[in-house]
Parts: C-alpha cells; structure tokens; sequence
C-alpha cells in the first residue's frame, strides 16, 4: 500500500480508501452483504493490507453504516492510526429540517454522527449534497465552526456543480474558513466528465479527489459479457448494471482493460485503479467489496505503474456525454 497527503493538506491517508455504501444494506441488495457479523472480517483485512482511510455517510442505510463502522473498526484500531470520512446533507426522516446544509441541521447532524461512530472527531466531513434553499454563507460559516468546536479536523464536499464548489473554495478564502481538502465525485475510466471542470479545478485549489465508483459498479474488473451477467454477486444483482447500461466506448475500454491488464500482469480492476492513481489531481478512489480478496487486490493496484501507451489506450476509445440541453 502506498500513502500520501489528501490534497493540499497535512491529513495523510492510504491510496485506496473502503467505502460503506453498503454496509447495513443486508437483504435489501443482492451484492450488499456487508453488516455487523461480517464487518470484522473485512475491517481486519482491510488493515492489514494497509487501508487506514474509511468513508461512509449519514444517509448510508439511515445511519447503519456509521452505526456499523463504530462498533466494529473502532473497537479494533487506535482512533489516530485511522482517516475516517462522513457526509452530511442528505434527509435523514420526515422532519423537515432533517435534512440539507443549514445552520440547524449540521449542528445537529454532527453530534449524531459522532454518536453512531463512537469517536470524539471526525477527519474529514464532507457535504454530500448542497440543498437549494441553504445560502453557501451559512453553510461554510457553520462548517468552519464545527472544524474550530474540534468535533472536525477538515472538509469537502461530493457531488456538485463544479462552479458551486468553487463557491465554496472562494468563500473560504474570502472569509479565512476551514477550505476543502476533498472532493468525492463519480469518475473513472467510462465516466470522466469530471474531467471538464471539476478535476482541473480541484487540481488547481489543492483539493484531493476520492472518487466513488472508481470501477463503475464492477464493469472494469471487466469480467462481464453484453449479454448480461458476470462473475460477481454485484453483476447478477444490481438492477444498474444491466447490459444496455453501457455504450459500445465502453465495452472496447473494457476490451483494452483486459491487454493492458496482461501486459502489466495484474487484474483489469488494479489496471483500472492504476489509471486513475496517475492523475495529478486523484488522493484516493473510494472502493467497495464483497470479499476479502477484493481487498487485497485493490491494495496491490497501487504499486501496479501504467506507461504513457497504456494510458493512451485505455482512453483514446471514451466519447464524452453531450451536456443536457438548456
């Protein structure tokens, strides 16, 4: 595993981070089998190939996800030796401030989410979704407080319009405000819009991407055919990855996955996890798993190195998506 600095920030963290999306979504997703009986396992291997960076959210299973990594990870590992990530934003019930980034709000949903994480502070806390109504004043002046109330040491947010994020940067400049260290967005190999605006300017305010879905719900571990179905639990479930999901750019980028892959003798999945490590702007992809190898293996992609070639290959075939109409 290697580790290096989440943005332009003293906050050191493993080059993969383990997400929780699923975690407490037992019975209700095929592929989600991930709850509190199973959590040690994966927790443990999870540590001993060198993750130390963990990511979940309030809204993540309606609070079981934290509820989850607090009474397992916690127990397991020293709080300082751990980055652990959360995000607010979300509704969380029908009450009608349960939810956004207004003042009432986040000071609520912080000391809720402490509790279910069982820890004192929270590393990075990220805004998972900006609400319409909230002005971004009020919303970074309340962030900065609670990261000054020590109950959080940095933030980011996920999610977002490129030019609301930048928002956010230029306001705490302005204001002298705790900055955003992190961004989570979707991207990977057959999802890079985010190449547009938002990486360059993540890149040019020194804020570290950990990108969700950096294998595109397991279609880059490219073990699955245009027919349908695959190899994993994920790929006979999710009702989104259906075959017409996928543009034919794809399938020929899962195509070139597979010789890159071969010519670097690793898995499609760490070729697919080397390519975005080679980006200036990339800290940490987020990834998730259903067994432990998958974690293992995603710990060896970082020290799988791609060429300038295989770089080129793996993207010349992507077509970028027009933008909406107006």
């Amino acid at each position: 595993m290697k580790y290096g600095p989440l943005g332009r920030s003293g906050l050191i963290v493993s080059r993969i981070c383990l997400g929780g999306n699923s975690w407490g979504a037992k019975g209700r997703r095929g592929w989600g089998k991930f709850d509190e009986d199973e959590a040690p396992a994966y927790f443990r291997r999870a540590l001993d190939v060198g993750i130390t960076f963990f990511d979940t959210a309030d809204a993540y299973n309606a609070g079981r996800s934290e509820e989850i990594m607090g009474a397992t990870l916690m127990k397991m590992v020293k709080r300082e030796d751990v980055v652990i990530s959360t995000k607010v934003g979300i509704r969380m019930s029908p009450a009608q401030n349960d939810q956004g980034t207004g003042r009432k709000h986040l000071m609520s949903a912080i000391d809720l989410q402490l509790k279910r994480l069982q820890t004192d502070y929270i590393d990075v806390y990220q805004v998972h979704r900006l609400d319409p109504y909230t002005p971004i004043e009020e919303t970074m002046y309340t962030l900065d407080q609670i990261v000054r109330s020590g109950k959080v040491r940095y933030i980011g947010g996920s999610t977002m319009p490129a030019y609301r994020f930048a928002q956010m940067c230029m306001l705490a400049d302005w204001k002298g405000y705790a900055k955003p260290i992190a961004m989570q967005n979707l991207y990977n190999l057959i999802a890079r819009e985010e190449e547009k605006e938002m990486n360059p300017l993540c890149l040019e305010q020194g804020v570290g991407l950990i990108p969700y879905s950096p294998l595109a719900r397991g279609f880059l571990a490219a073990n699955r055919s245009k027919e349908g179905g695959g190899a994993t639990e994920r790929s006979k479930n999710d009702v989104n990855v259906k075959p017409d999901s996928y543009r034919e750019c794809d399938w020929e980028i899962a195509e070139r996955l597979k010789k890159v892959a071969a010519g670097r003798n690793c898995s499609p999945a760490q070729a697919a996890l080397a390519w975005m490590l080679s980006k200036p702007y990339m800290a940490s992809p987020i990834i998730g798993a259903t067994s432990l190898d998958q974690l293992t293996s995603a710990a060896q992609a970082t020290e799988v190195t791609l060429s300038a070639d295989d770089i080129k290959s793996l993207e010349e075939p992507y077509q970028f998506r027009a933008p909406p109409a107006a």
